[in-house]
């Protein structure tokens, strides 16, 4: 389904809170719920609005990073796996998060509250509006109107989740909110769970309209799993992981390159996908993938050259390092004797890529390093595609690029750094791992095993990258033969998580739902800190496990909204 980015604008615009400010700002009882969009059509209109806050973007291309639907700065760059990349004074709000010393004025936090709430808004009026078309004599069908309402609160659960996982405290405002301002100390999580409770029992497998890219039933199932997952509600989660997992093809029978390829995109691995297009609607790249626009290689003689930001950590790349029995370090000792490519090389120009190094494959299909194929775009030639090595390292992100001979038809129009290419909310390997997970804490470490394994088994069959028909590492990857108890089995689980679903926006949630954010981040702070000067001597508190509430938020509640403890 592709977002029609007029109706998105003209919603926003018969809506109190516009588009480019917070909830907060008018009462919602304000609203204007014009007649004109008191019909069926202005109904569907309205939920195509909350759709279109997935990309997270309201107007315009640029700004939308701390929202993008990827989370790449919040998830990704806040953990162990990447940094900010560019050069230092380049968004150096974005350092601040890379470093852990956010202020409440910053404004990656600022766009995604604005943009989640929006999101929510939309979703809220779409009920409201749904309410007052079905107290007439044009009203839907009931089935169609329990959809549309499934559809609605299941993208309200999703924007309250990317809330609440960030800020923690948050406050909920559903289309029965009457006053102006909301307390933000009370758990919604509930909230979340009922309405994708709702979305499971009333949505089908089939899509909405038939247009793909809308919810379903399956989208809901492992969404509400992934909810009951941060709630430690194992038992909860476990079935609808299996509904999904049932749903589908074996994973080892998907390439997982199709989950970066914007050709191939909503496959079966696909269960819910922000959806981007560009070049279609005259919108300018509006309804693309604007949230990552900055995460590509920085040389003018690229096929895209913005701008240099997202690049992976040689903590990450170590990680893909595997034993001699194809296994990984999972006592950490893959920092031992470490790999940074070219970094501290005398005689840059002389380098020659090691390629005896035993690695996991998909190291090669989630960064570029020096000396080895990225996309078709060429062997990566290391610091003259980075825009500045001594700040963001040798390595490039690459799930998200696009290949050179897509760029015609899947970037937009004087803008190719904005792709086609949709954002997994949730893919299949996710959901493999997170069943796995719940495995684990339930005990039941065969099964575990199993569900690892047949993540490992795709990994296996990835195409081996060559230069000169010469492999350019020494890959393996092999089954666990067992998971001995659950200590071990807890952690090849979450190691696999690292090595399946790194930079897609998943790592800084899962270490501090683990509980283990800051004795990693310690680790890798004293680790990465020795490449890094800005990374030396970073010590994290409970307060870093959330970000703080944006003062203008505090400020335009009157109080009623509360700062994050420590912030």
């Amino acid at each position: 389904m592709k977002k029609i980015n007029y109706i998105i604008f003209a919603i926003c615009m018969i809506t109190a809170a516009s588009c480019s400010k917070s909830f907060l700002d008018k009462n919602p009882q304000g609203e204007l719920i014009v007649p004109q969009l008191t019909t069926q059509d202005g109904v569907e209109a309205t939920l195509t609005g909350a759709y279109g806050l997935l990309n997270g973007n309201t107007n315009g291309t640029w700004g939308n990073y701390g929202a993008a639907p990827s989370q790449w700065l919040l998830g990704e760059v806040t953990s162990d796996n990447a940094h900010k990349g560019s050069e230092n004074g380049d968004q150096p709000n974005m350092n601040l998060l890379e470093r852990h010393a956010p202020t409440s004025t910053n404004d990656n936090l600022e766009n995604l509250w604005n943009r989640c709430f929006e999101g929510i808004l939309r979703c809220n009026n779409t009920l409201k509006i749904l309410a007052l078309v079905q107290g007439t004599d044009k009203k839907f069908p009931d089935a169609r109107a329990k959809e549309i309402t499934a559809e609605a609160r299941l993208l309200r659960a999703h924007y309250n989740f990317f809330l609440v996982r960030a800020f923690k405290n948050v406050p909920l405002i559903t289309e029965a909110t009457t006053e102006p301002a909301v307390d933000n100390m009370k758990d919604i999580y509930p909230a979340i769970v009922e309405d994708l409770k709702f979305a499971v029992a009333n949505l089908t497998p089939a899509f909405p309209k038939g247009q793909i890219g809308r919810v379903n039933q399956i989208a809901a199932k492992a969404y509400l799993g992934k909810v009951y997952l941060y709630q430690k509600k194992y038992l909860d989660a476990l079935p609808l992981f299996n509904d999904v997992m049932a749903s589908r093809p074996g994973i080892e029978t998907i390439p997982y390159t199709d989950n970066f390829d914007v050709t191939k995109e909503n496959g079966p691995e696909a269960v819910f996908a922000v959806q981007n297009s560009v070049g279609t609607d005259g919108s300018g790249g509006d309804n693309g993938n604007v949230g990552d626009m900055l995460n590509f290689p920085y040389n003018s003689s690229l096929p895209i050259t913005c701008c240099g930001f997202f690049q992976p950590s040689i903590d990450l790349a170590n990680s893909f390092k595997v034993t001699a029995a194809g296994l990984p370090y999972l006592d950490g000792s893959y920092t031992t004797n470490p790999y940074v490519s070219d970094r501290g090389v005398a005689d840059k120009a002389g380098y020659k890529l090691d390629v005896t190094i035993p690695l996991d494959p998909r190291i090669d299909y989630t960064m570029g390093r020096r000396g080895v194929p990225f996309s078709d775009w060429g062997t990566m030639a290391g610091d003259a595609w980075i825009r500045d090595a001594s700040n963001g390292g040798p390595f490039l992100a690459l799930k998200n690029v696009v290949k050179a001979s897509e760029i015609s038809g899947f970037t937009a129009p004087g803008n190719t750094n904005i792709t086609a290419l949709n954002i997994n909310i949730i893919r299949l390997a996710d959901v493999y791992l997170m069943a796995a997970e719940c495995e684990v804490e339930a005990g039941s470490l065969p099964n575990a095993l199993a569900l690892v394994n047949r993540i490992r088994d795709r990994a296996s069959k990835l195409p081996k990258k060559q230069v000169g028909g010469v492999d350019v590492a020494a890959y393996r990857v092999s089954p666990y033969l067992t998971f001995p108890d659950q200590a071990y089995g807890r952690n090849a689980v979450r190691f696999e998580r690292r090595m399946e679903l790194s930079l897609e926006g998943h790592r800084f949630y899962d270490l501090v739902r683990w509980g283990i954010l800051k004795q990693r981040m310690s680790d890798y702070f004293t680790f990465e800190g020795g490449y890094f000067n800005y990374l030396k001597g970073i010590v994290l508190a409970d307060k870093d496990e959330y970000f703080p509430i944006p003062q203008t938020q505090i400020d335009r509640s009157k109080g009623i909204l509360k700062q994050n403890l420590g912030y």
